[in-house]
This record gives C-alpha cells, structure tokens and sequence, in this order.
C-alpha cells in the first residue's frame, strides 16, 4: 500500500517543489479543507496529477480563479486542489474563423481584451470577468442576458480537451486531438460542475463587436405588467440583444432592453419601442444596467441567499408573486434580475430560519410546475440546504456516465446533483 508520504512525494515531483504546497484555510471548499494544492505548467502535468490522485484513490478539486468553488454542495471529500492559475494563455486566435482556443486557466478579461484586438468578442456575460477563468465559466455554466440573442454557453463552445480521472486527454469538437466515441465533450461537461474531467482548454465560436449599443429602461406596474412587456417585446419585430426585468420585494420594477446596430439602426428601434411600450416611460440608460445580476453578489453574504431561476418565459410573474406571497410574511428580503429566457438570479436576506423556509417553499411549488431553483450560495448556517433540489429522471443517465468517466469519484465527489 502506497504511503501518505510516497503520494506527496510523487504529486510534488509532478510540478516541483515551488508549485506544490500545504493546503490553507483560504483553500477550503464549503467547509472542507483539503491537503495540498498543486498549479501544473501544462496540460500533461495537470492529467499526470490527475492520474496519480485517482490512482492513490484521494478526491481532486479543480479551481481556477475560485470565483464559484462555494457553488454546489458541499465535496464529501476534498485532498488535492488542483489549480489551473498557470494555464492561462490564449493559444490560437484565428480572427478570420471567428473561432478562439483558449488555456482553462485564463480570465475572462483577458480574452475579451485580446480578441477586442481584432474587432471580435466571446458573446459571454460571465460573473467576475476580471477573476472568473474559462474553465470555471464552463464547468458552471455561467451565462448572463447576452444568451437571449447569442445563445446558451453550449452554443459558442466548439470544442474542449479534458483531462479524465485515468490521465486521459481527450478532445473532442473543433480542431480535435482525440475523439472520445460517442460523447459530445463540449456539451457534456459544460455544467458538469467538475465531475467527470477537468477542462484544459476551449474552443469557442466568436462574433464582431458591435458597432454602437443603446440600452433602454422603463418601469412596470407590477409583475404582470412587466412580463405583458417582455412578450410583447419578444413577439414584435425588435432586434433586441437582451431584456431583463429587475426589482425587489415590495419596490419599483424596471425592465431593461440592449440594442446592437449601427447608429442609423439605434435610432429606428428606439423608435419602434417607444411605439410598442409608450413615450412617456422609456429612458435612455447606461452600461452598468446590465451588471445588475452582479450586485446580487455584493457582500455582505453572511445572511444571504442567491439563488438561480429556471422558468417559463410566460411564468415570470406568476414566479414574481409567489415570492412576494412566500417571502414577505416571513420578514424575507428579496432582489431579483430575470432574463426574457425565464432565466433568473435571486437574492434573498432575512434570518436563517426563515431564508431555509422560504428556499424549500418556493423550490418546491416550482418544482411542481416543471421549473427549478439552484442555490449558488447560502450562510454556513444553512450549508445542509442541497444546493440542486429534485434530480429528476435524468439522475439515473447522469449517474451511468459519471460511472463511466470517474468510476472512483476521484474529481469533486458528492457537489453535484443527486451527490454525483
């Protein structure tokens, strides 16, 4: 049997003594602090490590810039954390291609300034751009409003090469290096939270920078009355870039609109908006609208709740209500930002009883209509609160192919649904 000391020795001649170290406090996961941590030159070094921690049977926690390691349940085992901070370089732009290989480990600032270069953008509104990395982007599935008009994060990433458990390198999608046989790499694991394969590097289809933006804003009513305009907006002939209601518990509720277009084509549909929604109530606002879902975020946490929304476009409101029924007898602050795809961050203040009363509450009656809500973040107190709620009937395909890539439940055992 392989000692402790032999599984040290052998992970630090991997990377050298200077980029392998004890584990801290600051390096805790969820409450678990892990052993060591390791930050691999290259993606050979980093599938070396990953192959020798499954080898020994220790549990391996990928990190990158540390902006989500709290999302998800707590890891029910955490040794090895495995950093991807030196795999951080934009490989290949090819500009001409509209496509981008990029390193895990490189900030999402970063690439945006080197393709902005070139006139191109990665159409992505992740969180924390300046600390979020692409692999940590990917492995979460974050995406803001620009998915309504660009699309899902499965829809711009191409291609990906990830490390699996066995040391593996596979690649599969764009300018492929291995195939994987009967598995679509770029969609499997983006979301996957980390469990079956670190992300090495991504490739991702890019559009041009737009010319001139312009957003709008204007107050609604009430819940209804701001999802009547979100339809209406998303039936009429507006080529909008993205829409989002805002608001909080018992407050004012605004919606925002983002335009895209030549200045000649601002000025039409701005035209054609304040025909569709009224005059009188649309303002000409700036930029820093659209880091609203960014403030949910803005600390203090320690008696905090966020939350994601997943649900119908045409249940935004009757979603609005319910909170506010759920939320405001039990003394519950809330704040909201809910894109036109039914998509939606939630923050929630209050005292801990009360925030898990209301999370289980309002999980369940949207469960029941086919919709979900995911915890991203919540106080030690309530760290027993599942992040992931119901499972659903996908858990038993989920579970095969976590079998299949991670048999040992080496890489982020227990954080994902159903304790995957």
């Amino acid at each position: 049997m392989i000692t402790a000391s032999a599984i040290e020795e052998r992970l630090r001649s991997i990377v050298g003594v200077r980029h392998f170290r004890a584990a801290t406090a600051s390096d805790t996961v969820s409450g678990v602090e892990p052993k060591f941590v390791a930050e691999p030159a290259s993606e050979q070094e980093l599938a070396a490590l990953l192959s020798s921690a499954n080898e020994a049977q220790i549990a391996v926690i990928p990190r990158g810039g540390g902006t989500k390691l709290a999302w998800g349940n707590p890891p029910k085992r955490a040794d090895l954390v495995l950093s991807t901070a030196r795999l951080n370089r934009v490989l290949e732009h090819a500009w001409a291609d509209l496509t981008v290989s990029v390193e895990a480990g490189c900030t999402l600032l970063t690439l945006e300034e080197k393709l902005a270069q070139h006139g191109q953008r990665l159409a992505l509104d992740g969180l924390q751009p300046e600390s979020a990395t692409i692999g940590g982007i990917l492995s979460t599935n974050d995406s803001g409003v620009l998915r309504l008009r660009f699309g899902a994060l499965r829809d711009l990433v191409i291609g990906v090469t990830l490390a699996l458990p066995d040391g593996t390198l596979a690649s599969s999608g764009g300018k492929v290096v291995k195939n994987v046989a009967g598995y679509d790499l770029p969609k499997l694991t983006t979301g996957a939270f980390g469990t079956l394969g670190i992300i090495t590097r991504a490739i991702f289809r890019l559009h041009p920078l737009p010319h001139s933006t312009r957003t709008f804003s204007f107050a609604a009513a009430n819940p209804r009355d701001a999802e009547r305009h979100i339809l209406a907006i998303q039936d009429s002939r507006l080529a909008h870039t993205a829409l989002e209601v805002r608001g909080e518990s018992a407050g004012q509720i605004f919606v925002d609109i983002l335009f895209e277009a030549t200045e000649a084509g601002l000025a039409g549909q701005e035209s054609e908006l304040r025909t569709l929604v009224g005059e009188s109530g649309v303002e000409r606002s700036g930029k820093e609208l659209w880091s609203a879902r960014e403030g949910l975020w803005s600390p203090p946490l320690e008696n905090a709740v966020v939350a994601k929304l997943s649900v119908l476009p045409s249940a935004i409101a009757k979603t609005l209500c319910l909170m506010e029924e759920i939320a405001n007898p039990r003394s519950v602050r809330f704040r909201y930002v809910v894109q036109a795809t039914g998509l939606g961050a939630l923050r929630l203040e209050g005292e801990w009883s009360s925030l898990q009363a209301v999370v289980e509450r309002v999980r369940s009656e949207l469960e029941s209509g086919g919709a979900s809500l995911v915890v991203l973040h919540r106080p030690a107190a309530l760290e027993s609160l599942d992040a992931w709620g119901a499972s659903g009937d996908a858990i038993v395909l989920m579970r095969a192919v976590k079998q299949q890539l991670d048999p040992k439940s080496t890489l982020n055992p227990g954080r994902f649904v159903g304790g995957i």
